[in-house]
């Protein structure tokens, strides 16, 4: 999957969060750590997700999206991607 994130520029580094879920946020001290972090960041948010999810009675629902691209966009194979600019 495929995960808009945020990169903000600090005097120690960067910070970097994803938006969608609250808490999910790291930093490094250049963008490509930073980018490396929150990659495990929501590796970990959605695995430990999941299992609390598991503890009870599983129910499922759809929902359609509707994000905008931001700064970056993480990637789960490990790649980045910068949104296009028209």
């Amino acid at each position: 999957m495929v995960y808009p994130i945020r990169l903000h520029k600090t005097e120690e580094g960067y910070a970097v969060w994803y938006p969608a879920l609250p808490g999910c946020w790291s930093q490094g001290q250049t963008e490509e750590e930073a980018i490396a972090n929150i990659r495990e960041a929501i590796k970990e948010y959605l695995s430990v997700a999941e299992a609390l999810v598991e503890e009870g009675e599983r129910r499922y629902v759809q929902v359609k999206p509707r994000i905008t691209p931001t700064v970056h966009t993480v990637c789960c194979d490990g790649g980045v991607r910068s949104p296009r600019r028209g």
